[in-house]
């Protein structure tokens, strides 16, 4: 052999070699764990193909000298659950799944095993199960995102021993329990974290006092964010003397309870502070040393009755107050808009007793204010035009149906703000024109959540534009492949007050992302990469399911190729096994029938035995799901025997109240499908109206209009802070009394409600009338033909004596209990408190020969302190007392009753036809009890009942 061959012989063997190293670049315990995955996930990454994650570079996977180091896949559409396999890489430092909400069941038990791992996003998943009690063995972790899954159980102690984690964020979860703190040597807590910055633990189940021990002046806290717990007690001292580094104190929507601390005071860092929807009590301290706070929202607490302190007016920095329902009384001093160094532009104080005249002075800033249902009579309009006034609910608007004035209208507080863009054409359904090339391409979209914005009210645009350039010009003078941003549909959550932004991310110089690309954009979010404008505050980003990547076009045309010859395959399989299927059509339909009544309801609209939906809508679980937030604590708003309510919202941003039933109170499928079909029928302005059903995965809810003022006992009761006055409860009575007749008369079938009381009826906007629930409903015809046997079922203090002896139902039961709610309007009280019965109560103590027939006692408070005229109140009387009468016999109809309510606001000089801006015991009886369940001994153990709660629809 020549030296030359011998020569390329070598060179052979070298690239040989060299060839196999470079086809076996991963290391074989990381490449086995990645193939784990692969096979975990249900679709994974188009290009995690062959057996060498490095050497092929598969999306999502970074490597370093054949190591595995960084596995970012957010929002690639993943499913399935994460293998044990994962907790084999050793080297790995960056673990990032976000957005993947079918990422489902627990975290590897031995996650703890990543020794290397720094940073761990799983927000916007949908695990579940208990943290791991390994993770505490991640000492090198800094960041920590596992927000917006289904985790429950327990804190882990072992966290405590995290102490580089600077970003600690497990909310909008369904974890429960105390927050664990440290014992000495023997069990870590999260008082040892005094690296981290951030406390996020928002919307959970997290319950028990705030210990006092959690806070050291060792620690370097940034933002606390409480809200949306179960937390009780008050607030620790030493979360306001300790820790001086705050900013940010979200500790709203908990039981908190005593006074709220002088020693916040010291937190001269802090720009936002939220004590809302609590039962803090005394009255405020005085802030003033808080010179940079923008936020301070103490709405819904039970402070003792003040006039609006001085010393908010020296706070310069104060950009939003809310001080919504916390018995402030007099006149708004017109000095507290004009304040030479103020910043006020966001001001709610609605539900006070403030009153006489409202004066704005020459409020420069000023761009929202909110004041309903307070007693302002008078109102001077400021020069400036772009100051936006809600003043419904005040003797200062007339009680009129359209109102002559813009300020006596209700409307919320939104933005109008969009980002600029060229006018482009119409891309149709799928795709979007980019705004700075009008090509029209697959954007990817999400919603950017701000948790505690200081932002300058929705009317300023400059905020908002401020917001787009910082997006822009962070996403597009980078390597991120994003050509512009978009941001628009700009709103406020209701109740968690965060900031929702919708945005738009287009691709560059191609019609759509790629998997790198979308995975590029996501981890600046999940990483907290990209830092918003500084009042915009913390944040997550929530993307949107992208369907376009590369290659689903072709992949979809291949399918439906497959498809044309799959059905003509099926068609001829049909013809062959037809008659076979039409023998057996009728047989399957009629076993269908029996286990799921619903199967022909789509199909067959024009059976006999199909229910007539009409206007009402089959909603999925997930459906349901998604628009409750998976059903998050934040979302329940009551709920009773049956199960819970929650407050959603649909795609089409109509809020809706889900009634959930729990699997106790589950009715056979038949008894729902009537329920359904029952309800379906019924439209009146007074009567909740049912949207929809679900009756999938062995749930059953019932979807309703949402009621914003939830019931009549929250009012009565002071709950949410709306006080009624005179007028107001007629105007209530009447709305009630005209659903229920509606009920008895007009409705197709004709219907017995069977439960009225307080807690039944709703209260909107406008505070008109709305009956609800109809769990114990009744047909009329179904109610005349009952067996003297069937149970007794109502609501201990309403129900009918005469029901409640013969067990005959009828529209007479409603009219008893419509007339126990009629007197529940005079004394704001339960119908019985502590053994004494309102209806024997008003005939003991009425005196007809005197002023209000001597009830003065009686009254509600509110009533009396308002100190109005009770034009038609005898008459009132005398109509609640008929209604009660023992013999259903001499009870009106409930059709009588609504037109002699309107008599008697007729001749009180009121418009009948305007609108408005203790123990109970619920029966459910088996057998019908031995008299009067109101006589003379009826309440002699009555103060041990147990008290009812509260069902809000």
């Amino acid at each position: 052999m020549s030296s030359r061959t011998g020569a390329f012989m070598l060179l052979l063997i070298f690239f040989f070699f060299r060839i196999c190293s470079v086809s076996a670049l991963t290391n074989g315990v990381d490449a086995n764990a990645l193939l784990a995955l692969k096979s975990a996930l249900v679709k994974p990454p188009k290009n995690w193909k062959g057996f060498d994650p490095c050497g092929t570079n598969w999306v999502g996977v970074t490597c370093n000298t054949n190591r595995v180091v960084d596995i970012s896949l957010g929002n690639l559409n993943l499913e399935g659950k994460l293998p044990e396999d994962i907790s084999t890489l050793s080297e790995l430092d960056k673990l990032d799944l976000t957005s993947n909400p079918n990422l489902t069941g627990p975290l590897p038990p031995n996650i703890g095993n990543l020794k290397k791992l720094t940073e761990l996003n799983l927000m916007g998943c949908g695990f579940s199960g208990q943290i791991p009690e390994s993770i505490g063995s991640l000492e090198k972790l800094t960041k920590l995102s596992l927000n917006s899954n289904n985790f429950n159980g327990t804190i882990p102690a072992s966290m405590g021993r995290l102490s580089k984690l600077y970003w600690f964020d497990i909310a909008d979860n369904q974890i429960e329990g105390e927050l664990p703190v440290s014992n000495g040597t023997t069990s870590p807590g999260l008082d040892m974290l005094l690296e981290a910055g951030h406390f996020h633990f928002g919307k959970n189940k997290l319950s028990g006092k705030i210990p006092n021990e959690l806070f050291t002046s060792k620690m370097n806290l940034k933002h606390v964010l409480f809200d949306g717990n179960l937390f009780t007690g008050g607030i620790p001292d030493s979360l306001s003397s300790l820790v001086k580094t705050l900013v940010v104190l979200r500790l709203d929507r908990n039981r908190l309870s005593g006074e709220i601390p002088a020693s916040l005071n010291n937190l001269t860092n802090l720009q936002e502070l939220y004590l809302s929807d609590n039962k803090f009590t005394g009255s405020l301290p005085n802030l003033s040393n808080l010179t940079t706070l923008f936020t301070l929202d103490v709405s819904n607490n039970r402070f003792t009755s003040s006039l609006i302190p001085s010393w908010i007016s020296s706070l310069d920095s104060l950009s939003t107050l809310r001080m919504e329902g916390i018995q402030l009384q007099g006149q708004i001093p017109i000095s507290f808009f004009n304040h030479r160094n103020s910043s006020l532009e966001t001001v709610v104080l609605k539900r006070n007793w403030l009153n006489e005249t409202l004066d704005f002075g020459t409020s420069k800033t000023l761009r929202f204010v909110d004041l309903q249902y307070n007693d302002i009579t008078e109102y001077k309009q400021p020069a400036k035009k772009d100051l936006q006034v809600i003043l419904a609910n005040n003797p200062v608007c007339p009680e009129v149906e359209n109102p002559p004035d813009e300020y006596c209208i209700v409307v919320k507080q939104n933005s109008s703000y969009s980002s600029p863009r060229r006018s482009c054409r119409d891309c149709g359904e799928d795709r979007e024109p980019n705004p700075d090339t009008c090509h029209c391409v697959y954007p990817a979209t999400g919603v950017l959540t701000f948790r505690s914005p200081s932002f300058t009210g929705f009317s300023d645009s400059s905020a908002f534009n401020n917001l787009w350039v910082n997006l822009t010009d962070f996403f597009t003078k980078s390597s991120y492949k994003v050509e512009s941003v978009a941001i628009g549909n700009i709103r406020e959550d209701e109740t968690d007050h965060h900031l929702l932004v919708n945005l738009l991310f287009f691709p560059l110089g191609k019609d759509r992302f790629n998997e790198t690309g979308m995975n590029n954009v996501i981890s600046k979010f999940s990483m907290q990469s990209y830092k918003p404008p500084e009042r915009f505050g913390p944040y997550i980003f929530e993307a949107n399911k992208y369907d376009e990547f590369p290659g689903e076009k072709s992949l979809k045309s291949s399918y439906i190729i497959g498809v044309v010859v799959g059905v003509s395959v099926f068609l001829l399989m049909l013809i062959i096994a037809g008659i076979y299927a039409l023998k057996q059509k009728k047989r399957a339909e009629r076993a269908n029938e029996q286990i799921n009544p619903f199967a022909k309801w789509d199909v067959n609209q024009n059976s006999v035995d199909a229910p007539q939906l009409m206007g009402v809508k089959a909603f999925s679980f997930e459906d349901m799901r998604k628009c409750a937030n998976n059903f998050s604590m934040a979302n329940d708003v009551g709920g009773g025997g049956y199960g819970q309510v929650y407050k959603g919202i649909l795609p089409s941003g109509q809020q809706i109240a889900i009634k959930r039933a729990q699997p106790g109170s589950l009715q056979g499928a038949l008894e729902f499908k009537t329920e359904i079909e029952l309800l379906s029928r019924v439209h009146h302005r007074n009567v909740v109206k049912l949207l929809g059903f679900c009756f999938d995965r062995g749930e059953q809810m019932l979807i309703y209009e949402y009621i914003p003022n939830g019931s009549l006992r929250d009012s009565l009761s002071g709950k949410n802070g709306i006080r009624l006055d005179w007028t107001r409860r007629l105007r209530i009575a009447l709305g009630s009394g005209k659903g229920l007749a509606y009920l008895h008369e007009l409705a197709d079938p004709p219907i017995i409600h069977r439960d009225v009381k307080s807690s039944n009826i709703l209260l909107d906007e406008s505070l008109a009338a709305k009956v609800a629930d109809f769990g114990l409903s009744q047909l009329v015809e179904e109610a005349e033909k009952a067996n003297v046997t069937a149970a007794v079922k109502g609501t201990m203090g309403y129900l009918d004596p005469e029901y409640y002896m013969t067990n005959q139902l009828t529209e007479k039961s409603d009219v008893y209990g419509f007339g126990v709610m009629m007197l529940e309007l005079l004394t704001g009280e339960i119908p019985i408190v502590n053994g004494k019965y309102v209806v024997k109560e008003v005939k003991m103590k009425m005196n007809k020969s005197k002023k209000l027939y001597d009830l003065q006692e009686l009254l509600d408070s509110t009533i009396i302190a308002t100190n109005e005229n009770l034009k038609g109140f005898e008459k009132y009387v005398d109509l609640a007392l008929i209604c009660v009468d023992p013999e259903g016999v001499n009870r009106p109809s409930m059709n009588e009753v609504v037109k002699e309510i309107e008599y008697i606001m007729h001749h009180a000089g009121l418009n009948p036809n305007g609108d408005l801006a203790a123990s109970s015991r619920t029966f459910d009886e088996a057998s019908k009890g031995f008299g009067d369940p109101y006589g003379n001994n009826s309440f002699e153990y009555s103060a041990s009942f147990p008290t009812a709660k509260i069902e809000p629809h």
